[in-house]
């Protein structure tokens, strides 16, 4: 009650199986707070005037992207996404897409071809709650708050003042009290997000586990009908040529009904799947087609009168041109007096083949090496989510229960750590399979030889990509995966060394072509042999075949990516006690550390700062030595010489434990003023700031139980 967020709730419900932690909301809450995101227009006009060539530059190169080549650009600071604060978790697996939902209950954000978001709520998209008592409906309304211009025939406002949203990702829970009728609703949303896990992770389904509670003294009927459709708000829902069907599927005695929605575009077509388990005392019916921008009357109608709805056979017809269609599945069981029962409805969709921006390759989705990749999977992603939900949920348990119950630890501290794990799965994520004919040579380019075991690391774990923002559209963007990582060597460790494998490839490899840099302007190339890059590519081109996405600064001349490719390695082998990946990345780490010595200038064994913003902080001027970049070079030369002492290279172990010594007395005489590091050594006016990431490369040391003795740094 003291929760500002819970402020409005006047219900008394609590639900069924919430768990303390989570972040927690009340329907009619509303933000005093418009958030903005930072655009152009938000620039100071001092820094304006001191970066009028980049701005010129920029627009430039935005104009030839969006109005010539009619393409989005990787980071749009002229067209920002507009804000809004109704996210809630997204359903779906890692790298089969996602649809998030927001905390009102809307379907309101799509990333289904792979990187591309859609922000658009699509109000056909609801669930209905139909109660009756004694043959007659007593009760019917939209479990949603919004009052839409279409489906006027529903009744719509539901009273958030009676509704509550809790997340603890990768599951929320929202509960419904209906007024009035001693009926209380619990939707559980599941989507199969489990550690360790490299099948049912990458499942693109959400499962809604409906708890109902009967607080009469009498029994109740109750449906919960589950309405979507075909698209997602976009100008292909009315492209023509988009048929819905029901379905039916049995396997091991468990059956499941619902109806299909085939999406027919051109590029990357899908199919929806709405469903829901046909158990003993419970109903499955369903409408195959409606209108979702007429007044829907006859799907309201059609569900008041019996609780029920008609369940024609056969396909529909395909859309016209300018047509939307949209179809509605319906569970139903009988509640006896004070007691409850569960309905359980899934959401499925199929897009097993898809196309980059550029269309140039064919990608099939990790989830196709165990549902097949024809496009006829929907039905058996359905029943199998359907079956399988409890044993999901039992493993989020076991993984999360040792957090949740750590009295040591803030209750915000466990809501954030689980919920902003949500960008595993909705940051653009790809999970994609290499060809089963494909070959060593094929992935490791022409440069690239004796990683022996890429190949089987591949081919059974497949390559996976995420963004580095759903704003800043480039994969695996290394400087800022060098601390999302943790997540996914902890929970994915399968994953981490896939990546881990494609970066090294692109190190070993240059791309000689020529760009301009918006930064400072000058022209250099794509990507220089011997370096890490700055990503693997952008969604909107053709990721892994073309990295490098980003083009405001040469990143061959950023100090810190080479370092926080030997600090990974060392941390995966330290969790993974992986040998053979530990041989392969040995021969990358020290071309990369050969490549970081010429940044040495002064032989002092510290690196320098080249007077520009060359690491991360990609609008921060570093000159000199520096605490960031500094302690990172000393991390990583540490972690060179542990390697070598694992590998028995005592040649290289000898080099680095020299440089390691000069390093540590350069690093600090130059920056230690007595009380802390400071930012740089240059004297400037920001030099003796303390920079609050500055000890990054200790804190990688400490993960690896390399932060005293001989090594400590």
């Amino acid at each position: 009650e003291a929760d500002p967020l819970l402020r409005q709730y006047e219900g008394s419900a609590r639900g069924r199986g919430l768990p303390a932690a989570g972040w927690r909301i009340c329907l009619a809450h509303r933000f005093e707070e418009p958030r903005q995101p930072y655009g152009a227009v938000d620039v100071p006009l001092r820094d304006v005037l001191r970066h009028i060539g980049l701005a010129l530059r920029y627009f430039r190169w935005w104009y030839k992207k969006t109005r010539i080549e009619k393409k989005s650009a990787f980071i749009d600071l002229l067209c920002a996404v507009p804000l809004q604060q109704i996210y809630g978790c997204p359903l779906g697996g890692i790298g089969g897409g996602t649809i998030t939902r927001g905390w009102r209950g809307e379907f309101c954000r799509w990333q289904l071809n792979p990187g591309i978001y859609h922000y658009k709520t699509v109000i056909a998209n609801q669930f209905t709650v139909c109660l009756r008592c004694k043959g007659q409906t007593v009760y019917q309304q939209v479990l949603s708050v919004e009052r839409p211009s279409t489906l006027q025939g529903w009744n719509w406002g539901y009273c958030g003042h009676y509704a509550f949203y809790h997340a603890l990702y990768p599951r929320a829970w929202m509960v419904y009290e209906l007024p009035g009728q001693k009926v209380v609703l619990t939707c559980r949303q599941v989507s199969p997000v489990i550690p360790h896990d490299y099948k049912d992770s990458s499942l693109p389904v959400g499962v809604f586990i409906w708890e109902v509670e009967n607080g009469k003294d009498e029994d109740v009927e109750v449906s919960i009908m589950f309405s979507l459709q075909n698209g997602m708000e976009t100008k292909e829902d009315r492209s023509g040529g988009h048929w819905n069907e029901p379905f039916t599927f049995e396997k091991e005695g468990e059956r499941v009904a619902g109806v299909l929605l085939h999406h027919c575009t051109h590029i990357n077509p899908f199919t929806f799947a709405i469903s829901a388990w046909e158990k003993a005392g419970t109903t499955v019916t369903h409408l195959t087609a409606f209108n979702p921008l007429g007044s829907g009357i006859e799907v309201w109608q059609d569900l008041l009168q019996d609780g029920r709805l008609d369940s024609p056979s056969g396909k529909s017809s395909p859309t016209e041109k300018g047509e939307v269609t949209a179809a509605a599945v319906c569970v139903s069981c009988s509640v006896p007096a004070q007691e409850h029962r569960t309905l359980e409805l899934a959401l499925a969709w199929d897009m097993p083949r898809v196309h980059f921006g550029s269309k140039e390759k064919l990608h099939f989705r990790r989830y196709t090496r165990f549902f097949g990749s024809r496009g006829d999977a929907a039905p058996a992603l359905s029943h199998h989510a359907l079956t399988h939900y409890k044993d999901w949920e039992r493993k989020i348990e076991v993984w999360q229960k040792p957090i949740l119950e750590n009295c040591q630890l803030p209750s915000w501290y466990k809501s954030a750590l689980f919920n902003e794990l949500y960008f595993m799965t909705d940051g653009g994520t790809i999970w994609v399979e290499v060809p089963p004919d494909c070959c060593a040579e094929d992935l490791q380019g022409p440069a690239g030889t004796g990683f022996s075991h890429l190949l089987p690391v591949l081919r059974e774990y497949g390559r996976f990509a995420y963004l580095e923002g759903q704003e800043y559209r480039m994969y695996n963007t290394y400087d800022v995966h060098f601390y999302a990582s943790f997540a996914l060597v902890m929970l994915w460790p399968k994953l981490q060394i896939s990546l881990q494998y494609d970066i090294a490839v692109t190190v070993v490899n240059e791309d000689v072509q020529p760009r301009q840099y918006l930064m400072g302007g000058q022209i250099a190339q794509v990507k220089l042999k011997n370096v890490v890059p700055h990503d693997i590519g952008d969604p909107g081109d053709e990721p892994w075949q073309r990295v490098n996405a980003y083009l405001m600064h040469d990143t061959a001349d950023w100090k810190d990516l080479n370092l926080k490719f030997v600090l990974q390695v060392y941390r995966d082998y330290f969790l993974t006690h992986d040998n053979l990946y530990l041989r392969d990345m040995w021969p990358v780490c020290q071309a990369v550390m050969e490549s970081e010595l010429k940044f040495d200038t002064d032989n002092d064994g510290l690196i320098e700062n080249g007077g520009f913003a060359d690491q991360t902080y990609d609008a921060w001027v570093v000159n000199g030595p520096s605490a960031y970049c500094g302690g990172l070079w000393l991390a990583a030369v540490c972690m060179m010489c542990k390697m070598a002492e694992v590998l028995r290279d005592a040649e290289t172990q000898q080099k680095y434990m020299g440089i390691l010594k000069k390093g540590k007395e350069a690093f600090e005489k130059m920056l230690w003023n007595g009380k802390y590091y400071n930012y740089d050594s240059s004297g400037s006016d920001t030099s003796s700031s303390i920079m609050s990431d500055q000890c990054a490369g200790q804190w990688f040391l400490g993960a690896c139980d390399l932060d005293q003795g001989e090594y400590e740094v």
